[in-house]
């Protein structure tokens, strides 16, 4: 077994950490939700239209 070394020296993917945090986002309000998300909720809790508006900028 391989154990990482103590130190900091493992690499953070930020995009990959945006990805987890956006999909945990995802879980949470499915699994609040009494009905199966809409297209435009899910687009809501991705932030889709912040995305959409940044890239216009």
């Amino acid at each position: 077994m391989r154990v990482a070394p103590v130190g900091g020296t493992a690499v953070q993917d930020h995009v990959a950490l945006a990805e987890i945090e956006l999909c945990g986002d995802l879980i949470i309000a499915a699994s609040a939700a009494r009905e199966r998300l809409s297209l435009e909720s899910i687009d809501e809790v991705l932030r889709v239209a912040e995305e959409r508006e940044r890239e216009r900028s």
